[in-house]
């Protein structure tokens, strides 16, 4: 697998939307990458993103045929993922893909053997395990901090996207729910912490049948059909022996369970939030009082994000750079489209189990991503 290595791996962005100001934005923290152009459907908001961050607005043919660009960062909606990240491919680029890698693990999979094939990478957020919150439970799980890792629980939970979002209804049909929307956080930083999962059980329900929207917008005070199960819990065991309880529900109103707690042999872990790239990390050794460790002091922990006035730890892009680090050493890169290929398994095998009520065993030769060290990851910025 190779670039060109006179120069920093050019990128060209398909998907102007506003996930992309994020990725445009920190693109600059990054020597190893250049942006070179960026397309859209909307080709003013194409226009407008280029005028923004310096790059070319182009249609999304002559993006694919540009040779500066080296990497597409496809940062379309899911339905078009596979369509996007197949035709970069196909054209020679190597990928980066906004979650999931493909709506479903079939698709994914013609993504990543299409890419091995080929001899180019292909990559997947979230990329958020490699932030400082992620990287401090991997050193702590790998040090045996708690020893070996027997229990533990993973939990999103809230109630939907109708009191915010004008147009949420597609969230609630099949291909939306809170697993496919948000099990990617979770499941990615559970299998980098603890390696690929072998076997799912689960029960699916819906809290309601219908939906109320009361965002702003044209369709406030009207009702529509939930068409996919909006609350979900499911066991997860792990090829390592851990098993781990997953509930992601958007049925809830108020709770106070932590995101992520693992309980080993010797200690117990608590995590942050892992759809950002900081939070505090907490240690319980033999069951002692907690011991916290912030990560504001470290790389890739300082709040950042929302740019006007920040309260949390946004580094979208590492996971990019990471690849690019990748292409110049021959290593596989860590948020690989082999890893979101194994997410994009489990949480169909979840959806399976909590419809037919039996339990489902996950396939492939998956690999823990290797854990990103302080050296590697301040080198990323050098």
């Amino acid at each position: 697998m190779t670039t060109k290595s006179t120069r920093k791996l050019g990128i060209g962005v398909i998907g102007c939307g506003n996930i992309a100001m994020t990725y445009l934005r920190n693109a600059a923290l990054f020597p190893g990458v250049r942006l070179v152009a960026c397309a859209d459907l909307n080709a003013e908001l194409a226009a407008q993103r280029a005028a923004e961050y310096g790059l070319r607005a182009v249609p999304v043919d002559t993006l694919l045929a540009d040779p500066e660009v080296d990497l597409v960062l496809n940062l379309t909606i899911p339905a078009a993922h596979f369509d996007v990240s197949h035709s970069a491919l196909t054209a020679g680029k190597h990928v980066f893909t906004e979650k999931p890698l493909a709506v479903t693990a079939d698709l994914g999979r013609r993504l990543v053997e299409e890419a091995e094939a080929r001899g180019l990478l292909i990559g997947s957020a979230p990329d958020t395990f490699l932030g400082a919150a992620g990287r401090k439970a991997r050193r702590l799980v790998d040090g045996g901090a708690i020893g070996r890792v027997v229990t533990g629980t993973a939990f999103m939970m809230g109630r939907g996207m109708e009191h915010w979002h004008p147009n949420p209804q597609f969230y609630y049909q099949p291909g939306g729910g809170p697993v496919l929307d948000m099990g990617p956080y979770y499941l990615t930083m559970l299998v980098n912490l603890l390696g690929p999962v072998a076997r799912v059980q689960a029960v699916a329900t819906s809290g309601q049948t219908e939906r109320l929207i009361t965002a702003e917008g044209p369709f406030k005070g009207t009702r529509f059909a939930v068409g996919t199960p909006t609350n979900v819990m499911s066991l997860l065991q792990f090829a390592g022996g851990a098993t781990v309880t997953f509930g992601a529900s958007w049925d809830v109103y108020r709770h106070s369970i932590p995101p992520i707690e693992l309980h080993g042999t010797m200690g117990s872990l608590r995590l942050p939030d892992p759809d950002t790239f900081g939070g505090t990390v907490s240690l319980s050794d033999h069951g002692a009082h907690w011991q916290d460790f912030a990560s504001e002091p470290q790389l890739y922990g300082a709040l950042n994000f929302p740019f006007a006035a920040p309260d949390r730890a946004n580094y979208r892009m590492l996971g990019v750079a990471d690849l690019a680090a990748a292409l110049a050493t021959g290593r596989a890169p860590r948020a690989s489209g082999r890893l979101a290929l194994h997410v994009l398994e489990v949480m169909e095998a979840v959806l399976r189990a909590g419809e037919t009520g039996s339990a489902q065993t996950i396939g492939g030769d998956t690999a823990q991503p290797q854990p990103l060290g302080d050296d590697e990851a301040q080198a990323l910025l050098e």
